[in-house]
């Protein structure tokens, strides 16, 4: 039986940390201590993910960002590629898609705050890290370093970067609320106070000043200058291993009370064992590199599992975490450049990439595709939203008995928040790539102080296998009325009037118990109406509503027509002011219902009144294209291994694509392709290029997901004639690479299986 013991935490000692200025002219105030960030001296767990401007058009920013927000995003990071903006010394570029203010100033304008990553060195899978080729060439070793040459050409970009922040940072109103300084650094601690410095110097100030938390720094940096921020992946693409999850990976599906993971960026910094530095804890514990994807390199093709997202992000959440910040929660397509602006091991890094593509699996793929893990995140981000500021002032606890190696698969994951009285238990059952069996006989036994015991549930459990959940126990839900306990997963409250209703979400396989103010428990059934209802203390009503678990994955929180709704809907939603838009592959899933009603003499599902939802104009289901045979494949490249150690294969160059199979597509007559968003490609081979005339516009390491483009960036030349070809490489079945087993072909093959049409049919409420 899983026990624990839980002591009162102590009042937080201050801290001094040495930051920007946090008050903004409206008097609010972000500022930090050890425990997590703080809003206008509350506690504050905002939700961030990253998003690359120059990397999407800005013509569809704003709708991107929108759904971001919808999926529960508070802050969006940004790199600022300083290759991406002056390529050429001297020709700088902050126009059109790389136009960081107006990404900035359209991010505010919705209501989201933004932490800029400024580098000089991002990474980012970009070449050189983002140092442009003439810096690599002019300064050599002595580029990241203090070196006054140097420090002159990034004081030249970092004043570039406050033109463009200017009336735009926290203190002046604005959205931009950190900076992030440098990126995986490992030099003297000294370095990236200079960049510091020179930042404020130009004017760069915000509340915030952050770092990675990895590597090891070569020298001690003083307490407080920079926050440092961690981060977890399920696997990547960079080891040099081509077995599955080799290495630290199953770690990051672990409780632990260690921040630091040894699993990233092996591929520079080796193999090596985690270890927190000396004063971690005086920190609070945020994260801005959650992977919310992963992309393949030419060595390593890794496909993503949308449980693997979700698992690591509730595992740092129970470890502790009080930022969850994603990398990358917006995929893109690389820009423009004279040459590819991507790293490959041609230009003496360690990873082949693709030349365009970055969607990075995220849960918003490049195309501004919603993802399965969009929505298994968004729901834990309702809960976030609405509890975040307690679940944040609750410290950690971790059993006495956890599992002893990445082998041991029956030992039961779990950890408590707590502060003494009142928390969360949180359980992760799920490993990518290993099935872990259910545990039969789970009932927990807190011992908190003062010879308090909370043990639940009344009845053993089975947790099942390759599950998730977070059970929360002794919270004050309404005046006079305690939740003892419940073994379902706490979502999103709403107020109306006196009146509150608390939305829960099923574990699937466990019956919900629940308990309130010592009364005997009750087991209640998921649906869409009210479960239980109870009179607080000031003779409101408290209710409780036990969705299924996928109506969970259909439930979305949103401010619409002046008050806090719910929504029901397994479209994508977006409230944009008082509109309220629907968007999906199929008609048949614009269906939406709000909670409260309103028309409260409206017909009822349940709680929920359904809106009337037509699509604003007819499109076509999915539809295949004519595939025209252009070229056959010829055979196979022999693959080389590049110059790393150990070396690893090395991606095809254009001469190689004279060997590819192609195909060009013919659209049905009189389409509008300005109107059909997505084309969807399902092929097998090596790698796969799309061409708009004879320009690359998409390329892919094939994994076994399908190849999306967007074809409203390409309509002009496509309306006019323009053809649209698809080349493919030929695959052999043992090639040097990581590849998931049901994707490896058994011989040698370059096939396009189908290219079809996706219309994402679109309503506005």
């Amino acid at each position: 039986m899983p026990s624990l013991i839980i002591p009162f935490t102590p009042v937080v000692s201050a801290e001094t940390y040495q930051l920007g200025t946090t008050q903004n002219p409206a008097g609010r105030v972000i500022s930090v201590d050890k425990l997590s960030l703080l809003l206008d001296g509350k506690r504050w767990m905002p939700v961030m993910g990253e998003f690359h401007y120059t990397r999407f058009p800005a013509a569809g920013w704003r709708e991107e960002l929108l759904k971001m927000k919808a999926g529960g995003i508070d802050a969006v990071a940004t790199y600022v590629f300083w290759i991406h903006h002056e390529e050429v010394e001297g020709a700088r570029n902050w126009s059109g898609d790389h136009e960081l203010r107006r990404f900035v100033t359209t991010a505010g304008e919705i209501g989201l705050r933004v932490v800029v990553r400024l580098g000089p060195w991002c990474h980012g899978e970009v070449r050189h890290g983002g140092l442009p080729d003439w810096v690599v060439a002019t300064f050599g070793p002595r580029a990241r370093t203090n070196d006054g040459a140097y420090l002159a050409a990034v004081r030249g970009h970092f004043t570039a970067i406050f033109r463009q922040l200017d009336g735009l940072l926290w203190k002046e109103g604005g959205p931009v609320i950190a900076f992030q300084i440098e990126n995986e650094y490992s030099g003297p601690a000294e370095h990236l106070l200079t960049l510091k410095t020179l930042a404020r110097e130009v004017g760069l100030d915000a509340p915030l000043y952050t770092r990675t938390g990895w590597p090891d720094l070569a020298t001690p940096i003083p307490f407080g200058e920079l926050l440092p921020l961690y981060g977890a992946y399920p696997e990547g693409f960079w080891d040099r291993d081509l077995a599955p999850m080799p290495g630290f990976y199953p770690a990051g599906f672990r409780f632990s009370p260690l921040r630091t993971d040894a699993a990233i960026a092996t591929d520079l910094l080796g193999e090596r064992t985690a270890a927190d530095a000396a004063d971690t804890t005086r920190y609070p514990f945020l994260t801005c590199e959650l992977g919310g994807g992963m992309m393949s390199s030419y060595h390593r093709r890794i496909r993503i599992d949308p449980r693997d997202i979700e698992s690591v992000v509730l595992t740092k959440l129970g470890s502790g975490g009080n930022l969850p910040g994603y990398y990358m929660y917006h995929g893109g397509i690389n820009p423009e450049g004279h040459t590819s602006l991507q790293e490959s091991q041609a230009t003496h890094y360690w990873n082949d990439l693709p030349e365009k593509n970055y969607d990075f699996q995220a849960p918003l793929g490049a195309a501004g595709q919603l993802r399965p893990h969009y929505h298994r995140l968004r729901r834990l981000h309702l809960f976030i939203r609405d509890f975040g500021s307690l679940l944040a002032g609750l410290p950690a606890h971790f059993p006495a008995e956890r599992p002893a190696s990445r082998d041991d698969t029956s030992t039961l994951r779990w950890s408590v928040r707590s502060e003494g009285r009142s928390g969360f238990v949180f359980i992760n059952n799920y490993e990518r790539l290993c099935p872990l069996p259910a545990k039969p006989g789970v009932r927990f036994v807190l011992h908190l102080p003062g010879e308090t015991r909370i043990e639940f549930p009344t009845l053993p459990v089975t947790i099942p296998a390759d599950s998730t959940c977070i059970w929360p126990f002794g919270l004050d839900l309404a005046a006079g009325v305690r939740l003892d306990h419940a073994t379902a997963q706490l979502l999103c409250q709403i107020d109306e009037g006196k009146n509150r209703t608390v939305f829960f979400a099923a574990t699937p396989g466990v019956p919900a118990e629940f308990a309130f103010n010592d009364a005997a428990p009750v087991i209640l059934q998921a649906s869409r109406g009210v479960a239980l209802a109870v009179a607080d203390s000031n003779g409101a009503e408290l209710r409780i509503i036990l969705v299924s678990p996928a109506d969970s994955l259909a439930l979305w929180k949103a401010n619409w027509r002046g008050q806090d709704r719910v929504f029901l809907t397994r479209a994508g939603l977006i409230v944009d002011g008082s509109s309220l838009r629907l968007n999906a592959e199929a008609a048949s899933d614009l269906t939406v219902a709000v909670y409260p009603p309103l028309d409260p003499a409206a017909m009822l599902d349940g709680v929920f009144q359904p809106l009337t939802a037509n699509p604003s104009s007819a499109q076509l289901e999915p539809s295949p294209l004519e595939l025209v045979p252009l070229r056959t494949a010829g055979p196979a490249r022999e693959i080389p291994l590049g110059w790393t150690t150990p070396p690893v294969a090395v991606a095809p160059l254009d001469a190689d694509f004279a060997a590819a199979a192609a195909w060009r597509l013919i659209f049905p007559p009189g389409l509008d392709l300005a109107a059909t968003p997505l084309l969807r490609l399902h092929y097998t081979g090596d790698v796969a290029r799309i061409r708009v005339g004879e320009h690359l516009v998409l390329d892919d390491f094939f994994n076994g997901d399908a190849l999306e483009l967007d074809l409203t960036r390409h309509a002009t030349a496509l309306n006019a004639g323009t053809t649209l070809t698809v080349e493919v490489l030929p695959l052999q079945a043992d090639a040097p690479i990581l590849l998931p087993d049901a994707t490896r072909p058994s011989a040698t093959e370059a096939k396009l299986h189908s290219a079809f049409l996706v219309n994402r049919f679109i309503c506005t409420i």
